[in-house]
């Protein structure tokens, strides 16, 4: 009988723990379902400052993502691998990313930040291996970097979207892939063997081209508390390290940091340089190749996605309105928060009769 009230112990607290934890989420869907349903939706030609809802179609900025486990450009990407075998299960892979990206509406199109932001992005991919550890269809492993540039073709996009490439194999790991991807996996001690493990793949995101409902506010570029990395999701991005700040100090009094971009970098420091457009004429060597300067037309365009004033409107999370970010018009993001928010009573109720479970059988198991 010890055993059985122990069994029924452990169980009630399973259900109390899992209980809560579906309650906590769904408090967190009906906040969000009430931001969505409690404002109505604004035209980004005519939008004024403050908390706003908008509807729009997602666009690339400056730079967009490449999911790992696909390949796929987008502006938010959440992925995870999780290997099993038997009754053990780890996950070996999980990575969640943003940058900021424009939203388009019929009237015109802003830029967003969403640094703390609340993402609910559709699943794109979930599959998992063979039972002899082979690679699911889809699985398009990401062999290079996590960032890319922002391509306005719409015909470059088409070519890019398009190219097939070979996979790369992970040495050791049974995978496609390059293993700088997963070098904190591997650090860890890596995936298993193949045919050993099975491995779970997922992977949440938002791409160019989806529609999307965001509630947040809307305010001037510079009143942003850190306007250098409220467009990335990652906060180890800051320039806020320690140490990184001693040795500027450091450098500042040994005058050896430099006072403007140009006298740093010289041509380097000249836009379009790089790419072999300079805004300006660069000084070169005598004998060296004279880069065509870029036209004015080129420059205007450049400065109006590079240079933003400090009285533009931008979307991002102020302390009294979190932002939140939903895949599909305000209808479908207000479905889904409201199935959670049915959840959550369901974790309630388990999370009730959990605790008034333990309360009978604890007086008579615990000695």
């Amino acid at each position: 009988m010890e055993d059985t009230g122990r069994l029924v112990v452990a169980l009630a607290l399973f259900g109390l723990v899992a209980g809560l934890a579906l309650l906590a989420r769904g408090l967190g869907a009906y906040r969000a379902a009430q931001q969505v349903a409690g404002i109505g939706t604004s035209r980004i030609a005519t939008l004024a400052a403050g908390e706003v809802r908008l509807v729009g179609v997602v666009e690339a900025d400056i730079l967009t993502l490449v999911s790992p486990l696909q390949s796929v450009p987008c502006v938010y990407f959440r992925s995870r691998i999780r290997e099993r075998s038997g009754d053990d299960a780890r996950t070996v892979f999980s990575e969640e990313k943003a940058v900021g990206f424009r939203l388009r509406d019929a009237s015109g199109a802003i830029r967003v930040f969403p640094r703390d932001a609340r993402w609910d992005a559709p699943l794109r991919f979930d599959a998992a291996s063979d039972w002899s550890g082979g690679d699911p269809a889809g699985l398009n492993l990401n062999p290079g970097a996590s960032h890319g540039p922002a391509v306005d073709d719409r015909e470059a996009q088409v070519a890019a979207l398009l190219t097939v490439r070979e996979p790369v194999d992970l040495p050791g790991a049974g995978v496609a892939g390059d293993p700088s991807l997963f070098s904190t996996t591997l650090r860890a001690g890596g995936f298993g063997s193949a045919g050993a493990w099975r491995r779970d793949y997922e992977e949440r995101r938002l791409e160019l081209g989806d529609t999307v409902t965001i509630v947040g506010s809307a305010l001037p570029f510079g009143d942003l508390d850190d306007p250098t990395t409220a467009d990335r999701f990652d906060p180890t991005l800051a320039l806020d390290d320690p140490e990184v700040a001693m040795n500027l100090a450091e450098a500042r009094e040994a005058g050896i940091l430099a006072s403007t971009p140009e006298e740093a970098w010289g041509n380097a420091a000249i836009p379009g340089f790089a790419i072999g457009r300079p805004a300006r004429a660069p000084e070169l060597d005598a004998g060296a190749d004279i880069p065509a300067l870029a036209s004015h037309e080129e420059v205007v365009a450049a400065e109006a996605r590079f240079e933003i004033a400090a009285s533009e409107l931008v979307l991002a999370a102020a302390a009294d309105h979190p932002l939140a970010i939903l895949a599909g018009p305000p209808g479908e993001a207000r479905a889904r928060e409201d199935g959670r928010v049915l959840l959550a009573m369901a974790g309630a109720a388990l999370a009730i009769v959990s605790a008034m479970t333990l309360a009978m059988t604890l007086p008579g198991t615990v000695r």
